[in-house]
């Protein structure tokens, strides 16, 4: 496989991603302390969640690749932009909506992409994606670990730029389909999971028309809403709902949970390790953050490291493990599983289950992306089998979003009350943030 192809998806994954990353990790820094964290995430998704859901489901015909990035740059420019220049809450939340919608187009438009190419290929370039996105996570953490120093104005006003990447990648990098052969994905040296039942041709990536020989088509093919809804329907129960579930526990834990995870900042005399990395209480969100983004970026990168993917019987169970670690740090939140005196104890189950977690969600994602994208199409039309497959991988992207969203509804009042039930019982540090 050309090794332009998986960087470039691994860069569209990365860019695409940091800075809803930056902006869920600077959540302490972009609001009041008296204002939940969760609606920075509510804000961070609910537009991603509208550019999801329209986009496959209510426009038709081919994908206009080359003006979707154009279009989601400056959107993304524009909106970090605004939150850097803005002192106000409700301004700093309207850039960070332009950013997230960006963001939701950006993800859509890209698993889509990925299916214009030879299946093998196609698969693998989802799996670059989506070790790019991991990746995301942790660059992004780590971006706002050391630009939150400079302060929001000059920390998120230097992240605006990251964006003008991918508008340079897509153009200059990314080989077109026309350019992959056959050959290419046999020279791969892997086999693919599922084939389509008709030969396959790279076709069109921009309104019926090939970029590379300037041919445009003069037949319109759309799929109707009984195609959409029947290639939907089998997808579900099969991939809708994990993808719904892990990121709602995730993203509860993160944004619910993990604010209300503090302990005194611990003396290098106890406990050196921790004191290495905790200097004040305000370091412990951003810690959390790191590990969760850490361990995401590792499982996410499972199918382009080469391992194989999960079978289709167990991708419910990630979600499983992390609703059971849901539970446990809203105990450990709420009541202290080993106590107030044990801080180092506790910080070391904080970090081993939010590793955990990180790895399930990483390991949810690019399976269930992976096994939609290998899914063969029954149509025997080249330009409708394409279309079909680009609207499966974009349709069940609002699975993803709706769990977010509903993780941020439900966060907000789990902050609030984690922290008042810390303070009855004597321990008000989350009020000092």
């Amino acid at each position: 496989m050309s090794w332009k192809l998986g960087v470039s998806f691994f860069l569209f994954g990365l860019i695409n991603n940091v800075l809803y990353v930056i902006i869920l990790s600077a959540a302490l820094d972009l609001v009041p302390a008296s204002t939940p964290k969760g609606l920075i995430a509510f804000c961070n998704i609910t537009p991603s969640l509208a550019a999801k859901v329209g986009w496959p489901y209510l426009l038709k015909g081919t994908v206009r690749y080359n003006q979707r990035v154009i279009g989601c740059c400056i959107l993304s420019v524009l909106g970090m932009i605004v939150v850097a220049l803005s002192g106000g809450v409700g301004m700093r939340l309207l850039g960070i909506s332009l950013a997230s919608l960006s963001s939701g187009l950006g993800e859509l438009t890209f698993l889509q992409l990925s299916t214009t190419y030879v299946p093998t290929i196609a698969g693998r370039s989802v799996g670059y994606f989506a070790s790019g996105t991991g990746a995301a996570g942790l660059v992004g953490a780590f971006l706002w670990w050391e630009l939150r120093n400079f302060g929001v104005r000059v920390g998120v006003g230097l992240s605006s730029v990251l964006p003008l990447t991918i508008p340079l990648v897509h153009f200059f990098l990314l080989p077109k389909p026309s350019s992959i052969s056959k050959q290419d994905e046999e020279d791969d040296g892997a086999e693919p999971l599922m084939t389509s039942s008709t030969e396959y041709t790279p076709l069109p990536t921009d309104e019926g028309e090939d970029s590379t020989v300037g041919y445009r088509s003069s037949r319109t093919v759309a799929l109707s809403a009984s195609d959409k809804w029947r290639l939907v329907k089998p997808m579900i129960l099969k991939y809708m709902l994990p993808l719904c579930e892990h990121p709602f526990f995730e993203y509860t834990i993160n944004q619910g949970i993990s604010p209300t995870l503090l302990y005194p900042v611990p003396s290098p005399e106890e406990h050196p390790l921790i004191a290495l990395l905790i200097k004040s209480i305000r370091d412990y969100y951003p810690l959390w953050q790191l590990v969760y983004q850490a361990t995401v970026f590792l499982s996410r990168s499972s199918i382009s490291l080469g391992f194989p993917p999960l079978p289709e019987k167990l991708l419910p169970i990630p979600a499983v493990i992390q609703l059971v670690i849901l539970l446990t740090l809203v105990y450990e939140s709420a009541v202290g599983i080993f106590g107030d005196s044990s801080e180092g104890a506790s910080f070391f189950l904080v970090f081993l289950l939010i590793s955990i977690e990180g790895i399930c969600g990483g390991l949810a994602y690019v399976n269930a992306f992976y096994r939609i994208n290998q899914e063969k199409s029954d149509s025997s039309d080249p330009e409708t089998a394409k279309q079909e497959k680009e609207f499966k991988i974009g349709s069940v992207g609002f699975s993803d979003s709706s769990g977010i969203m509903l993780a941020a509804l439900v966060s907000m009042p789990l902050e609030l009350s984690l922290c008042a039930v810390q303070v009855k019982r004597g321990k008000g540090l989350c009020r000092s943030l």
